[in-house]
């Protein structure tokens, strides 16, 4: 692969994609066809196309649209599960989040270091009992085979200490804090879309704006969104990995949706952030509020778990309670107080969990278990429900696996597991790359074309807006090789600038000016 280039057959674009509806709808029959393009879905493309197979992937919107881009970026280790006694949930996050970080994609996922405080607010024997989790975390990463150098150890932290890893700390009363460590991806959307990109090179035929209407065991009735046109694609085995939404093309399948709120703040409001905090919730034994710094420049405060009711939106709105919610629990903790007027943005995403109480008493839905489900419908549609963000690669498997065994497909085992993704390097030649290291967290050993774009263009050194690290070299690669079809698509999942509302207003015309450039050029 040249410098200047994308990974051999991996680039996703407007003319790939008009060239391969086309060929799926032709009236073929491939071996799988996946709907939805989130983790798991891009996963099970990859997942079967890696096998051999034939494969098809669609989404109505674009890759990473729902519940993927909404995560809190982080690669769990299991942690949480253990005190709900789900050791196998938690072994499994931990081993998946090991695959991640030492070989299918070191340049997205890496370790992030968190403080927790201990305020007046957390009692002795609140703080001992998160030392005791955050050592058997750590007894968790041992029995996955994550190397220490890779997830350091645990340690308590004295208050100096504390206050040098997190400034923003209240200092009064402070006793000092456990400093920990989690996987972190530097952009969930861009970890999905490595992952198709990684399936279009092993021949998957990846389809955004592909309306699935109808499924059956046999194929679906599609709709592409941007023509109107109607047609059909074929398989021999189908997947419905649409998440929130996956009881709307498969029956039986019944989804308690859970908000997950994040609120997004100007890095400067709460000064420098070596690490990441975890803040216990007051009241709660095994919760906490995470502040999350970004490379952009921003900071994420979340996460909530409240039910949903009604029908599935889109794009989930934020309630007020929410964010009240997050700022109070921030204000306990924080030296520097964070009103309401200083939350320049906010998202939400709807966890996919698995109702498991039909007829029975209602569970919290932070009760209710984070495994995940793979089920097979009486006409052979395989669907995969709940899980999270770090075990995509797993739940992907099993529906493969088990889409394979339903319809009698001939395949290989999966490879995934030890299979790069675009990208990917080992960390020593990451680290080597001669080019700034925020593009090597996002494009990996494709830092060094993407900065080529920019040193051969100044036009496309320019950022996308001030005070934003992002270039329009960033979002011509995004045409060019992501996949991305308008402006929403850059500036909303390639790049994730539209968090914040006043930030996307003055950012769009650079995206539809690359739009339009990048359509001039177009074959």
């Amino acid at each position: 692969m040249s410098h200047t280039e994308a990974a051999p057959g991996s680039s996703l674009s407007a003319h790939r994609r008009r060239r391969e509806l086309a060929e799926a709808a032709d009236g073929r029959t491939v071996d799988v066809l996946v709907v939805g393009l989130g983790a798991t879905g891009a996963g099970a493309a990859l997942d079967a196309a890696a096998r051999g197979l034939d494969v098809v992937a669609v989404d109505a919107h674009d890759l990473a649209f729902g519940t993927s881009r909404w995560s809190s970026k982080l690669i769990h280790g299991g942690l949480r599960y253990l005190a709900s006694a789900q050791f196998d949930v938690a072994h499994e996050s931990a081993v998946e989040r090991g695959v991640l970080m030492t070989r299918t994609a070191p340049h997205l996922v890496a370790a992030q270091p968190f403080v927790l405080p201990l305020t007046p607010l957390v009692s002795r024997g609140q703080a001992s009992l998160a030392w005791a989790g955050l050592r058997a975390g750590d007894v968790l990463r041992l029995a996955a085979r994550t190397p220490r150098p890779v997830l350091p150890a645990p340690r308590r932290l004295s208050a100096a200490e504390a206050r040098h890893l997190a400034p923003a700390v209240r200092a009064a009363g402070l006793r000092g804090a456990l400093l920990s460590w989690d996987g972190k991806v530097s952009d969930d959307a861009a970890l999905v879309t490595a992952l198709a990109r990684t399936a279009a090179a092993h021949g998957a035929r990846v389809l955004t704006r592909v309306r699935a209407r109808e499924l059956t065991g046999t194929g679906a009735r599609v709709r592409d969104e941007l023509t109107g046109e109607e047609g059909e694609i074929r398989a021999r085995a189908v997947i419905n990995a649409t998440g929130v939404w996956a009881g709307t093309l498969a029956d039986g399948i019944r989804i308690r949706p859970s908000r997950g709120t994040h609120l997004v703040l100007r890095s400067e409001r709460l000064g420098a952030l070596p690490a990441g905090l975890h803040i216990p919730v007051p009241g709660e034994s095994n919760r906490f509020v995470l502040v999350l710094p970004q490379d952009d420049g921003r900071v994420y405060v979340g996460l909530t778990d409240e039910p949903v009711e009604g029908p599935v939106p889109d794009v989930p709105e934020v309630p007020e309670s929410d964010i009240g919610f997050l700022l109070d629990v921030l204000g306990s903790a924080l030296d520097v107080p964070v009103g309401r007027e200083e939350v320049v943005g906010a998202f939400a995403g709807l966890r996919p969990l698995l109702d498991t109480c039909a007829g029975g008493p209602a569970q919290r839905t932070s009760d209710i278990s984070r495994r995940h489900a793979v089920l097979t419908s009486p006409d052979g549609v395989t669907t995969v429900v709940g899980g999270k963000l770090t075990t995509y690669r797993r739940m992907a498997q099993d529906a493969v696996d088990a889409a394979v065994a339903a319809r009698g497909l001939r395949a290989a085992p999966s490879p995934t597991a030890a299979l790069a993704l675009t990208g990917a390097a080992a960390p020593g030649r990451l680290r080597a790359l001669p080019v700034p290291r925020r593009l090597v967290r996002r494009y990996g050993t494709e830092a060094v074309a993407v900065h080529a774009l920019a040193a051969g263009d100044p036009a496309l050194a320019e950022p996308v807006l001030p005070g934003h690290p992002v270039t329009r070299a960033e979002l011509l690669w995004a045409v060019r090789h992501e996949g991305a079809l308008d402006e929403s698509d850059l500036v909303d999942r390639r790049t994730r600038i539209g968090l914040v509302g006043e930030d996307r207003e003055q950012a769009l015309p650079a995206a539809r000016e690359v739009l339009g450039e990048a359509a001039a050029v177009r074959p």
